[in-house]
């Protein structure tokens, strides 16, 4: 009779594979989808995952500018940037910051999700963001890779 083995097969970088992710934010609310976004940085949507591996995908996100808020963030919402220096405190509304730079809103929105460990910058170097369709990686995407639609 053959002997099952019930140990679990151990996870290395050698036999890791990154899939390709494309996903429309085109009137999707901004924190849900940053939610969505980070599992897929982090790869929990492998059944080999880790917590101490990168094994994550590359996600690629269209249509920035056309991303939501809920309530009344999106007048009161502030960033800020801060230089180290007195006086270097800069403080950026929502709407300015996505009109001028709709890449870091998403991805702030994303890093604050991600784990606050050694592997977040890593993660984060994966995360590619567009303001509208148009982008460069129209082919890394393979048939196993789709357009994902989340639900609000």
């Amino acid at each position: 009779m053959a002997q099952i083995t019930r140990a679990t097969k151990p996870v290395s970088d050698k036999n890791l594979q990154r899939d390709w992710k494309l996903v429309d934010l085109k009137g999707k609310i901004l924190g849900r989808v940053a939610n969505e976004i980070a599992a897929y940085l982090q790869g929990k949507n492998k059944t080999n995952y880790v917590t101490h591996l990168d094994l994550g995908d590359n996600v690629v996100v269209i249509n920035a500018k056309k991303v939501v808020v809920s309530g009344s963030k999106a007048d009161e919402k502030e960033y800020t940037f801060f230089s180290g220096y007195p006086g270097g405190l800069r403080k950026v509304s929502y709407k300015a910051l996505l009109e001028k730079m709709p890449g870091e809103v998403i991805r702030r929105a994303v890093s604050g999700m991600l784990p606050k460990n050694k592997l977040r910058d890593q993660r984060l170097s994966r995360l590619f963001v567009f303001g509208d369709e148009n982008h460069k990686y129209g082919d890394k995407f393979t048939q196993k890779a789709k357009l994902l639609v989340f639900d609000q």
